[in-house]
């Protein structure tokens, strides 16, 4: 059986790692460009009370700018990829509960949103893409060594197939 090297599966991760590290700035960057489009693609989603829509509008891109840099640095890898699942998760109940409920919104997940007609609407497609990031955050969260990443600096150097056989 095929078993690809501990270098090419640090040469996935590191592609993995700076992909969603993309996903997340540019989706933090658009929302954090327009913050009054971002409330109303939060408040579209009708299912936070009035006194939190304007703390989460504001704290969503600050926390995708934040685990884009912490992606993108290679720092706390695993921790990020963890916190990046479970947004993920967040953000494909919303589409989906929006869809199930027969709300006519964009998701508003790279800037925009808010409602829109009823042919405007992408849930599947945005379920989709969700899913293939969520995809993304678990292959970081199995493994999340890379190269160029800070972990391996801080964890001295410790090429990943040294790793692996301390955990044999």
């Amino acid at each position: 059986m095929f078993r690809p090297s501990p270098s090419v599966l640090d040469a996935v991760g590191t592609l993995v790692r700076l992909g969603l590290a993309a996903v997340w700035l540019v989706s933090g960057i658009a929302k954090m460009s327009d913050s009054g489009q971002t409330y109303l693609a939060v408040k579209a989603y009708d299912v936070l009370p009035d006194a939190l829509l304007h703390p989460v509008a504001t704290a969503l891109p600050l926390l995708e700018l934040v685990l884009g840099a912490f992606l993108l640095l290679g720092l706390a890898t695993r921790w990020v990829a963890v916190a990046s699942a479970v947004l993920l998760l967040v953000f494909i109940a919303g589409v989906a509960q929006s869809w199930a409920r027969g709300l006519t919104i964009d998701c508003g997940c790279f800037g925009g949103g808010g409602e829109v007609t009823a042919g405007q609407t992408r849930y599947p497609q945005e379920i989709a893409r969700d899913v293939g990031f969520l995809v993304l955050a678990c292959w970081l969260v199995v493994r999340p060594a890379s190269r160029f990443a800070l972990d391996g600096w801080l964890r001295g150097g410790a090429p990943q197939a040294e790793l692996e056989k301390e955990r044999i």
